[in-house]
């Protein structure tokens, strides 16, 4: 049945304001081109765009060129703003943006693991609408989340998990009732793995893995260019993955004695010490100590002697033994390796776990270095608060 006049006009107002946001800002004639549109319907799609407040003109292609055609037309992106969070053990993260994901304010809170849940809670959810007031007038639109733990696919809730902070669950809630706008509750390594799909290390690869490598262990699989979160929605937790090299199997309720205890971030540390290598945090620069166990990879990287070499090599096999469980599964092609210990690690521990993991599998598989480091959670959160304000703002039959 072919689209009534009223939808296909929402959906060329759609494509149209995709393409502003990606490749903006346009003019009418390019618009044009990559839709395929005639021209009058770009011209009544601009007219309605512009009524309806998402676009407005920003300026002209070329100086020597006057007139409707050399007219740029851009997403009007103060029309709304975006918050994305970046939930930790101990601290929330705050990035307030528009709706191009430009960074208009930030915050980072501290909660100390002795504060009762309420409290938590309102100190989380005051830091979010403090970090707003501070980025503008504008309306908050869309709120996303990242955080460790399991995510109810049918619900989209926070999972009761073990070893997470109850806070969490009531930080979710509170934002859903004091916030007019749309709240949506991602796992971190998801978010970390689009973030590294759509601006870094995986920016040409539509199938990939990614690895994140910190306080605790996680996975996420991008095939064909979607997140595949599995039936539970616990696709990737890695970290209950038995591995040979430890002193028990994981439980249904701990994770120890699985990859996690080989390659968490107790585990580097005691691999590190191990070998001689002690952790310092990044010295006279006034800035908080980094993570112990980035810091010994770190440290082992500027080494350069037979202790930081074999440290790294018996880190790389570590590594390797979890990655080559999920490319048997999978055959990815390509395992990005994020967190802390992968951003620490960089190209040097991305290629020697790469060398490690060809000797364990016949598959050919690139290992990378993860491009976004410790923002890649909080750059996926605003990737997914702007699909959540273009599903609402540019859905067809929106009236736009």
């Amino acid at each position: 049945m072919p689209a009534s006049p009223s939808t296909a006009r929402a959906i060329n107002d759609r494509l149209a304001l995709r393409l502003l946001q990606q490749d903006g800002p346009l003019t009418a004639s390019q618009l044009k081109t990559s839709t395929g549109l005639s021209r009058p319907t770009v011209a009544d799609l601009v007219e309605r765009l512009q009524r309806a407040g998402l676009v407005r003109v920003v300026g002209e292609s070329d100086s020597r060129r006057r007139g409707p055609n050399a007219r740029l037309y851009g997403i009007a992106a103060d029309r709304a703003h975006l918050a994305a969070l970046d939930v930790r053990t101990d601290s929330v993260a705050v990035v307030i943006a528009d709706l191009l994901g430009a960074t208009l304010a930030e915050a980072t809170l501290p909660i100390d693991g002795d504060t009762p849940d309420r409290p938590a809670v309102q100190q989380a959810v005051a830091a979010v609408e403090r970090t707003a007031r501070s980025a503008g007038p504008a309306p908050l639109h869309s709120v996303a989340i990242g955080a460790p733990g399991l995510i109810d696919p049918a619900s989209g809730e926070l999972r009761d998990t073990a070893g997470l902070p109850s806070w969490h669950r009531g930080l979710v809630k509170e934002l859903q009732r004091r916030l007019p706008a749309t709240v949506v509750v991602e796992n971190e390594t998801n978010l970390a793995a689009v973030a590294e799909h759509r601006t870094g290390a995986a920016l040409d690869r539509d199938t990939f893995a990614l690895l994140w490598l910190g306080h605790g262990i996680g996975a996420a699989v991008m095939l064909d260019g979607a997140l595949r979160r599995g039936a539970s929605g616990g696709a990737g937790e890695i970290g209950f993955l038995p591995v040979p090299g430890t002193t028990r199997v994981p439980s249904a309720a701990d994770c120890e004695g699985g990859f996690h205890s080989l390659a968490g971030s107790a585990a580097v540390l005691g691999l590190a010490a191990a070998h001689g290598i002690e952790a310092r945090g990044p010295a006279g620069t006034g800035q908080a100590r980094e993570p112990g166990a980035a810091s010994a990879v770190r440290a082992a990287l500027a080494d350069r002697g037979p202790r930081g070499e074999a440290f790294l090599s018996d880190l790389a096999g570590r590594i390797a033994l979890g990655a080559a469980s999920v490319v048997a599964v999978l055959d990815p092609g390509c395992v990005v390796l994020a967190g802390e210990v992968g951003r620490a690690g960089g190209d040097v521990l991305a290629a020697r776990v790469e060398e490690r993991l060809a000797l364990m599998s016949p598959l050919p598989t690139e290992v990378r270095a993860g491009a976004l480091g410790g923002g890649a959670v909080l750059r996926g959160a605003v990737l997914a608060a702007r699909e959540a304000a273009q599903d609402a703002l540019f859905a067809p039959g929106d009236g736009a």
